[in-house]
C-alpha cells in the first residue's frame, strides 16, 4: 500500500542535524585500522559550532553561501556550523514547516557528492527512530543537499562526558540502545563507520539517539572493508569513555585525554576506581583491535549483534533508587508545671506577680452573665429536641437506607476504584518499513486534546496492507496492574480497529507474535475504550493500529485512510 505525504510533510518536529568536525579525515581501506589516526583529530569539536575554517587545499570549493540564503523556496540558512573540506554544514529553518533543521551543502560536481546521495537517501528508507531522521536528500542548481532532523532537547555524549563520567545504569542504558540501532541498521546493510562521542545524543527523555547514520562517512570519503567490526570497536569506544572519561587510544580526542603512552589499551576498572565489572569487561570484548581480550575468558565481540547478545546475557543493571529524605529533627523544649506554655526562668530569677481583675460587680457585668446563662439553656434545649427528633426517624422503615446485598453476602461491598497510570515514556513501534511520526509520539500523554500522534496517509484500507499496523509502545515506569485503556482519535469512523499487547521493552525488535494481547475494541467515535477482561501486570503496553478510517486532507497529509492518536490513558 503506497503511502502519500512525504518524508519531509510527515516527520513531526524538533529536528536537528550533526555538526561536523573541524579537520577532514583520510579515506580508508579498512575503517577498524583506520579509526585511530581519525580520532587524533580532537583539537577541534567533533559536534561543536563548527570552525569556520577554510577548506583543504586542492578541494572542489563549496558555493559561496550565506545566512538568509533559501533552497527549493524552503529551507533558510541561518547558520553555518561547519565549513571544511568542499562542503559545509548549517543549521537551517524550514519555512514550510516552521522547524528547524540540519542542512549539510556541497557542490554536484565534488567528488563525493554521488556517494552523498546514496548514502542519505538509504539512511531515510530506514526510517528507525533511533536514528536522526534524513528529511531530503537533493541535486538542485548545481548543488547537492541533504536536510536532517535537528534535536534541540538533546545532548550530545560529548558533552555529558565533559563534566565527569556516566553514571553505571546510564552507561548501560547507552551501549545497549545504541548497539541494537547498529544491529537493525547492518540487518539492512547501513554501517556508520564514525561512532564518535558526538555521534550520540541523549533526549530529555533519556532516549539515545544516533547520528550521521552512513551520511558522515560519505561526506569524508570513509569506507571499510569491516564496517560490522569498525562499528562494533566504535560502539567500545563509546562505552570505555562513558566508563572512564577517556578515550582508549593514546592520543586525545573529542575533549577526553588519551591513554599513558606505551602502556596499549588496559581495562577500565585499571584506569578509574569503582567501574562496573561487567561493563568494563563488555568494553574490552568490542575492543578487538589490539588483541585486548586475547588473555580473557569471554570471546571478542565483531559484530553489533554479537554485542547485543552479550549484554543480553549480562544481569541487568536497575536504576538507582531515589533518594529520601527524612523530616528534621523534633524540637524538644522543656516546660515547667503551671507556666501555661512560657518558659520558666533559670534559678534566682525573679518572676512579676500578675495582678487579678477587678470583680464584675456593675450592671453591665450582671446583664452579661444573665445573657450567657439564658444562650446555654436555648442551646441545651435545642439540641435534646435535634436528639429525640433523630431517634424518632431512625425507628421508621426506608427502603432507600437498605444497603444491597452481592453475591457473596457482602453486604455493601464496593469494587475498588479504577486509578489511573501516569506515563512515564512512550517510543514508536516500526514492525516493517518507515516509521510514521516518532517525534510526536509524548504528545499523545500531555494532557492537552489539542495535540496528537498520527500515521501518514495510505490509499488502500481500512484494513491496513502494506504494513501489519502502526502503534506506539508506551513505559508506565515500573510493573502495574493494567484493567483498561482509553485512547482518543482525531478522526471519527467505524473502520478504527485497536489492540493492546504486553511486551517488555520499548524496542521494535521484539516480535508482535512474542507478546501478550490484552484485547481488541473496534472505534466507532472519536474515543476507543479497551477493557481487559483479566488484569495484567507489565511495564510496556503498545497500542496497535490495524484499521485505519478514510478522512479528508488537511494541513499534514493528503485525504485517504489514516489515523491520530490525542489522548492515551491507562487505568488499573
Amino acid at each position: 500500500m503506497a503511502e502519500r505525504s512525504t518524508a519531509a510533510v510527515d516527520v513531526a518536529d524538533n529536528s536537528g542535524d550533526e555538526p561536523l568536525t573541524a579537520k577532514a579525515d583520510q579515506s580508508t581501506a579498512d575503517g577498524v585500522a583506520q579509526n585511530r589516526e581519525r580520532d587524533t583529530e580532537s583539537s577541534e569539536s567533533e559536534e561543536g559550532q563548527g570552525s569556520g575554517g577554510d577548506e583543504s587545499p586542492g578541494r572542489t570549493s563549496p558555493p559561496e553561501l550565506h545566512s538568509g540564503h533559501k533552497l527549493a523556496r524552503r529551507y533558510r540558512l541561518e547558520e553555518c556550523v561547519t565549513r571544511l573540506d568542499g562542503f559545509s554544514s548549517w543549521r537551517a529553518v524550514d519555512e514550510k514547516l516552521r522547524r528547524a533543521v540540519g542542512v549539510h551543502l556541497l557542490p554536484a560536481d565534488h567528488p563525493r557528492a554521488r556517494s552523498v546521495l546514496a548514502a542519505a537517501r538509504s539512511a531515510a528508507l530506514l526510517g528507525d527512530p533511533r536514528f536522526v531522521q534524513v528529511l531530503d536528500a537533493v541535486e538542485e542548481n548545481d548543488l547537492v543537499y541533504v536536510v536532517q532532523e535537528w534535536l534541540p532537547d538533546s545532548t550530545e555524549l560529548t558533552t555529558l562526558l565533559a563534566t565527569g563520567p556516566l553514571k553505571v545504569h546510564d552507561a548501560y542504558q547507552m551501549v545497549s540502545q545504541v548497539s541494537q540501532a547498529m544491529a537493525a541498521a547492518h540487518r539492512e546493510g547501513l554501517a556508520h563507520l564514525r561512532l564518535t562521542p558526538g555521534a550520540v545524543l541523549r533526549s530529555s527523555s533519556g532516549q539515545w539517539r544516533i547520528r550521521g547514520l552512513a551520511v558522515n562517512a560519505a561526506l569524508r570519503g570513509i569506507s571499510s572493508d569491516t564496517p560490522q567490526r569498525t562499528d562494533t570497536e566504535g560502539i567500545g569506544a563509546l562505552l570505555y569513555a562513558a566508563l572512564t572519561q577517556r578515550w582508549p587510544y593514546e592520543n586525545d580526542a573529542y575533549g577526553l585525554s588519551g591513554l599513558p603512552k606505551g602502556v596499549g589499551l588496559i581495562a577500565p576498572d585499571q584506569v578509574r576506581a569503582g567501574v562496573h565489572r561487567g561493563l568494563a569487561e563488555l568494553a574490552m570484548r568490542a575492543l578487538v583491535n589490539d588483541g585486548a581480550t586475547a588473555s580473557r575468558q569471554e570471546p571478542p565481540c565483531t559484530t553489533p549483534e554479537e554485542l547485543v547478545k552479550a549484554i543480553s546475557e549480562m544481569p541487568r543493571i536497575r536504576p538507582p533508587e531515589p533518594a529520601f529524605t527524612g523530616p528534621p529533627d523534633y524540637q524538644r523544649t522543656t516546660y515547667q508545671q503551671g507556666s501555661y506554655g512560657r518558659q520558666t526562668p533559670g534559678p534566682g530569677a525573679t518572676q512579676p506577680v500578675p495582678t487579678p481583675p477587678p470583680p464584675l460587680q456593675s450592671r453591665t457585668g450582671k446583664a452579661l452573665k444573665w445573657g450567657v446563662s439564658a444562650l446555654l439553656i436555648a442551646a441545651l434545649g435545642l439540641g435534646s429536641w435535634q436528639l429525640a427528633d433523630a431517634l424518632m426517624e431512625r425507628g421508621k422503615p426506608d427502603d432507600t437506607n437498605k444497603t444491597q446485598t452481592t453475591d457473596d453476602n457482602d453486604k455493601g461491598a464496593k469494587k475498588p476504584a479504577s486509578k489511573p497510570i501516569a506515563v512515564q515514556g512512550a517510543q514508536e513501534y516500526v514492525a516493517e518499513g518507515g516509521a510514521q511520526a516518532p517525534e510526536d509520539v509524548a504528545k499523545t500523554y500531555d494532557g492537552r486534546s489539542s495535540t496528537y500522534w498520527r500515521t501518514k496517509s495510505f490509499l488502500d484500507g481500512p484494513e491496513m496492507v502494506i504494513k501489519p499496523g502502526v502503534g506506539i509502545v508506551y513505559d508506565l515506569g515500573s510493573e502495574q496492574e493494567i484493567s483498561a485503556a482509553s485512547i482518543g482519535l482525531r478522526y471519527a469512523g467505524d473502520h478504527t480497529t485497536i489492540s493492546l499487547y504486553a511486551t517488555d521493552s520499548l524496542s521494535s525488535s521484539t516480535a508482535l507474535s512474542s507478546m501478550q494481547k490484552l484485547g481488541t475494541v473496534k472505534a466507532s467515535g472519536t474515543e476507543a475504550k479497551v477493557t481487559i477482561d483479566k488484569t495484567v501486570k507489565s511495564r510496556y503496553v503498545l497500542v496497535w493500529l490495524t484499521a485505519l478510517p478514510h478522512a479528508p486532507a488537511d494541513g499534514y497529509s493528503q485525504a485517504g485512510y489514516k489515523q491520530a492518536i490525542t489522548d492515551v490513558e491507562f487505568t488499573g
